[in-house]
């Protein structure tokens, strides 16, 4: 391995004082190696240095094999810890109920082993792909390094914090050293508007923004690529969680980290200061019609359908849309299996409020640290499964081989009463 002597004298990337520091070793032998990995990922992207950040969220608890524990392991037994407030993403285990894991041994052992040692690197437990939703949430024009692509977008958009994709291993390596590659959009310029994306007419019988919202971010995500766009013509009630919503799902079907909702997302007052005062390389127009046909392809089965279950909360599911799911449970239990992700934070207010025993005398089983499209909870996969969200819909059928109904939560709700895909 190159001495830090001779990567300092061959990199074109500017170093502070404090960037040679952790490279030759005096902040700890998991920050020298950490630096190193940054160092060599800068060059890559083309990073003429480097920025401090004020927070981290880790993407590397999901157990994907041997490497994703070897490489924490390494760091662990090199002393290592974060510099920085991070945050954890979803593992593969539910560590408050780990009966419900169906998966195999080596996976639930190793999956339970990596969420530990990321712990034991000062990472804070939280296990959630929604750190927004937590009190570790960036405020307007921090520069923090983010995974997790729904993070990510929600992170940039919403909050207006700063923050490129950083994928497994980069994101620990940016919380070790508690520096990130400046480029891409940690850069204020970087962050304009490139796409107008006109939202010119909706369904009449949509009565909730969240069905706009998710048809617009998928249009986005397959349309716009990496390009940021602008867009115009949301219902005026979308709230957070719509705009969550639309995130998520643009970065699953595309590489969208940032978008601009006029009038609504803090750098987008107007269309002009979405683009920095500058022309839009496309205009895309999307019409009632084209956001029928957008939620129509994310189901696989037609109305009618039997079901075995329903999966909601991807992105984790928030204290507000529990809020706007209680008065829904009420009345007959569901005939099928109905599961909602959630985190620990949203899980304890539950708890306080006493809808926890509701919610499971109702026929729900919450679902936490981990999420049913990446692990092995759902009991009964031989047929469709009907969610709410734009993303577990995106990914499900490719993860874990289930056919899939798309619709509105009061849609959900309705069919896991009737066992089949029912519309309201």
């Amino acid at each position: 391995m190159r001495s830090a002597k001779t990567l300092i004298g061959r990199m074109p990337v500017a170093l502070s004082s404090f960037d040679r520091s952790l490279l030759s070793g005096e902040q700890g032998a998991a920050a020298a190696f950490a630096m190193r990995l940054l160092v060599r990922f800068a060059e890559a992207v083309g990073a003429e240095r480097f920025t401090d950040i004020e927070a981290a969220h880790i993407d590397g608890c999901l157990y994907l094999g041997q490497v994703s524990l070897d490489f924490v392991e390494h760091l662990v037994r090199l002393g290592g810890r974060v510099r920085v407030p991070t945050t954890l993403n979803v593992g593969s285990v539910d560590l408050i109920h780990p009966e419900l894991f169906l998966g195999s041994d080596e996976v639930g052992r190793g999956g339970a082993r990596l969420m530990q040692a990321h712990e034991e690197l000062g990472c804070v437990p939280t296990f959630t792909c929604a750190p927004y939703q937590t009190i570790f949430r960036p405020c307007f024009g921090a520069q923090i390094a983010w995974a997790e692509s729904n993070a990510i977008v929600f992170a940039n958009s919403v909050l207006g914090a700063r923050t490129n994709r950083y994928g497994d291993f980069i994101d620990l390596c940016c919380a070790l050293t508690g520096r990130a590659p400046y480029y891409g959009l940690h850069i204020g310029e970087n962050r304009r508007a490139r796409v107008l994306v006109e939202v010119e007419s909706l369904p009449e019988e949509w009565a909730e923004a969240g069905l706009t919202c998710v048809a617009v971010g998928h249009a986005i995500g397959r349309r716009c690529g990496d390009r940021v766009p602008a867009i115009t013509g949301l219902p005026a009630s979308t709230n957070e969680d719509d705009l969550k919503a639309l995130g998520a799902v643009a970065a699953s079907a595309g590489a969208v980290a940032l978008f601009h909702a006029v009038g609504l997302t803090p750098e987008a007052p107007t269309i002009e200061a979405a683009f920095q005062g500058r022309v839009p390389e496309e205009v895309i127009r999307l019409a009632a019609a084209d956001l029928l046909e957008t939620v129509r392809k994310l189901s696989t089965v037609p109305d009618g359908t039997p079901l075995t279950a329903v999966s909601l909360g991807t992105p984790h599911f928030s204290l507000a849309e529990f809020e706007g799911l209680m008065p829904l449970i009420d009345g007959a239990r569901p005939a099928i299996d109905v599961y909602i992700n959630t985190h620990r934070a949203v899980l304890e207010e539950l708890h306080r409020r006493g809808w926890e025993e509701r919610l499971r005398e109702a026929g729900v089983t919450l679902v936490i640290d981990t999420c049913t499209y990446v692990t092995a909870v759902m009991r009964d996969l031989s047929g469709a499964v009907m969610t709410n969200s734009g993303k577990w819909a995106y990914y499900a059928p490719g993860n874990i081989g289930v056919d899939v109904a798309f619709g509105s939560l009061a849609d959900c709700v309705a069919s896991a009463r009737a066992g089949k895909v029912v519309r309201l």
